[in-house]
């Protein structure tokens, strides 16, 4: 294909248009999505592209202007200005994000999903192309990277019982299965799908829960050891394994058993030797729960270098931390299916984790025929619904440009295009019946009690609540000195006060708010700990809760019981646990720094040990995987960023086995950020109901919680309502 710099497509104008240059309108439309993206930090693989043929799409259109002899000069000026109007929203965009800098100078659509982009817009606006430009070719096969990148070589290791497993059996079982025949080229091959894909579930395109169709419950339980009863929502569950369906995305809400129904679903498809790579906090709960579910079945638990592994286990339970240093032996032993606990641990496709998992799939479903895979999380959806890339490439059904060849299939079976309004319900549909399983409490533990978060205002008061209070007063009014720099200097530029989004009390500009609420935060996680900033300014209300809280959770914990306490920051937690040892009352500590057999120590002696009252527990360690239902009462020290992790916390207490009501305390500090923080979690519900759980939900203001918060503290220092 041409340069899209130098040569415009063939067109001609057509009876439904009447303006000069219908493509612009498009133009300008695709531009304000990337802009709001933008914005709310959620620029995506997808959206990147979208900004890339926004840009050259600009120059060609330009180029097409200024040659086309029809157009009157009058016209010509106004089309040009209105092309400009567009770049001035790309360099916005990319003021705002570095990284799309480099978008910009691209001059032609190099990948396919961009030609097809750019081509379906063409076709839009009503332009005719060339042949070879409106058949664009499949994405070539992609070349399966080794499971061990060159960067990792040197760390790998072989425990010695490995090589012996190896030497006994050095040739896997040859696969005989036919080979399916090539994919033949179907309707949609030429059209981009992942946005259109991702559309469907954000705005919860046709409603309901985002569940497959499961089989009925069986007539007799077949398939619980003696002694042990599966519930009927992981019955069916496992019978859809049974039936033949092998990838899955379990989605269950925290509390619902999804490892027990992961070791069944292994049992029934026999699919051994079998990897769970999990955070490292639940390795010794995921070993218990093999041996409790497959008493038949040997569970190794990879520790370090793994020298005291047996090689000769069938499941094999490794966390995300040490699994780089086991890529190699892991890939080489036949492995015939995958579990990955706590999944949405990968969305961050950059990361080496990411990569480590995705690898290791990869080898799994080339070697090993319809291996079972399943992705677990109850909170798949952290800050953007295109947190669904890494686990849907995991799982096989993309590839992260295009749906892989069975999905595909599904959705060209709906006779749909995404030009279709229609379209975006079915392809909802399909994704789900690719395996997604989502079950609410409410629906499938009718017996389990109800779940209440209270808010507890407390006055900090003493000199170090004044100090914070007036740490974020001087934030505010930093920000607010940048605010009026920059509109100075529009004003200066254009002769005219600052254009924009204006609010109607003050006359506040969104988009210069939003560009240096950015420019603070970006700046802030560069300075990590130093100086005045919004992570610190949280961690100084943390401390400055951290007595008032423990001192609630352990009058609580005279009153009602045990107790589970919560904190993010170190320090915070060693002061709780300083008072209630003065307090005369046994605590224990679960942290990420602690080693899994004394971790595990930690949350057994809370679950069963009458003399221990309180489980002081940090967010990010403790906020996974864990069984703490003995307590039914949570105190929520700090507040989290996400709404996600605050969930997972309270689902520690609210899960299976709950047989008293669950209240959440949020110890919030009143009149500070930790007030407006409550209030912006409170709000980052919407995305889950409506992609997830089909609730006509409305779309929630879609900037992290820490953006939100620092716009907050700059509309105050403008003095905005």
């Amino acid at each position: 294909m041409p340069s899209t710099a130098t040569a415009a497509p063939r067109r001609k104008k057509t009876s439904r248009r009447d303006e000069e240059a219908p493509l612009i309108p498009i133009l300008a439309r695709k531009v304000r999505e990337i802009e709001a993206k933008a914005q709310r930090a959620k620029l995506g693989p997808t959206n990147r592209v979208k900004f890339q043929v926004i840009a050259f799409l600009v120059r060609e259109e330009r180029a097409r202007v200024k040659a086309d002899a029809e157009v009157t000069d009058a016209a010509r000026v106004e089309l040009l200005k209105r092309l400009d109007g567009v770049a001035t929203i790309l360099a916005k965009t990319a003021a705002r994000d570095t990284s799309l800098i480099q978008l910009l100078e691209a001059d032609q659509a190099t990948s396919p999903v961009a030609k097809r982009m750019r081509r379906d817009w063409l076709l839009e606006s009503g332009a005719e192309l060339a042949p070879e430009e409106l058949v664009i070719t499949d994405i070539a096969p992609i070349v399966q990277t080794p499971v061990v990148p060159a960067a990792l070589a040197e760390k790998q290791v072989t425990p010695p019982a490995v090589e012996s497993r190896l030497l006994a059996s050095p040739f896997l079982a040859p696969d005989l299965t036919p080979r399916p025949a090539a994919v033949p080229r179907r309707r949609l091959d030429g059209w981009e799908l992942m946005g259109p894909l991702y559309k469907a579930f954000e705005s919860g395109a046709g409603g309901g829960a985002a569940t497959m169709e499961l089989p009925p419950t069986p007539e007799y339980d077949h398939i619980s050891p003696k002694g042990r009863e599966v519930m009927v929502h992981q019955s069916r569950f496992v019978e859809a394994v049974r039936s033949g369906h092998r990838s899955f995305l379990l989605a269950d809400e925290p509390g619902l058993g999804k490892t027990a129904q992961s070791v069944l679903a292994a049992s029934v498809a026999d699919a051994y030797p079998l990897l769970v790579v999990v955070p490292n906090v639940v390795k010794m709960n995921w070993a218990r729960e093999v041996e409790r579910w497959t008493p038949q079945r040997r569970a190794a638990v990879i520790q370090g270098d793994g020298a005291d592994i047996d090689a000769f286990a069938d499941v094999f339970i490794v966390n995300y931390e040490i699994l780089d240093r086991h890529l190699s032996w892991l890939g080489s032993i036949g492995l015939k299916g995958m579990v990955v606990d706590e999944a949405h641990f990968i969305k961050n496709l950059s990361s080496q984790r990411s990569q480590n998992v995705l690898a290791l799939a990869a080898r799994i479903r080339e070697s090993a025929r319809d291996p079972l895979m399943l992705a677990l999380t109850g909170t798949p959806l952290i800050n953007d619904v295109e947190d669904f890339d890494a686990i849907w490439r995991f799982l096989g059904w993309t590839n992260g440009e295009k749906p892989e060849p069975e999905l595909m299939e599904k959705l060209d079976a709906t006779g749909l295009t995404p030009a279709d309004k229609s379209f975006y319900a079915e392809a909802r549909e399909a994704v789900i019946s690719m395996g997604i399983v989502r079950r609410k409490k409410k629906d499938v533990a009718a017996d389990l009690p109800d779940k209440l978060i209270a808010d507890l205002p407390v006055q900090l008061d003493d000199e170090f609540g004044r100090g914070i209070r007036a740490a974020e007063r001087e934030l505010g009014e930093r920000m607010a000195a940048k605010y009026r720099r920059i509109v100075e200097a529009r004003t200066a530029a254009h002769g005219t006060s600052a254009g924009g989004s204006l609010s109607s009390s003050k006359g506040i500009d969104d988009d210069i708010v939003r560009l240096v609420a950015h420019n603070e935060l970006e700046e802030s996680k560069a300075a990590g700990a130093g100086g005045d900033n919004v992570f610190t300014m949280v961690r100084k209300i943390g401390q400055a809760k951290a007595l008032l809280a423990a001192d609630y959770a352990a009058q609580l914990q005279r009153s009602v019981g045990k107790v589970v306490f919560f904190a993010k920051h170190v320090d915070v937690m060693d002061q709780a646990e300083a008072h209630f040892a003065a307090a005369g009352i046994k605590s224990v500590s679960i942290r990420g720094d602690q080693t899994t057999p004394v971790r595990q120590q930690a949350i057994d002696a809370f679950n069963t040990d009458p003399e221990v009252g309180v489980a002081v527990c940090s967010l990010t360690a403790a906020g996974v995987g864990v069984n703490l239902q003995v307590a039914s009462n949570v105190v929520l020290a700090e507040l989290s960023w996400t709404a996600a992790e605050q969930t997972q916390a309270i689902d520690r207490v609210h899960r299976i086995g709950q047989d008293e009501p669950v209240t959440a305390w949020r110890i919030i500090a009143a009149h500070t950020l930790d007030t407006k923080i409550a209030e912006l979690i409170d709000q980052k519900q919407g995305l889950a109901a409506r992609a997830l759980d089909g609730e006509a939900v409305a779309e929630e203001p879609g900037e992290s919680v820490q953006m939100a918060a620092l716009m907050h503290l700059l509309r105050e220092a403008l003095g905005a309502k």
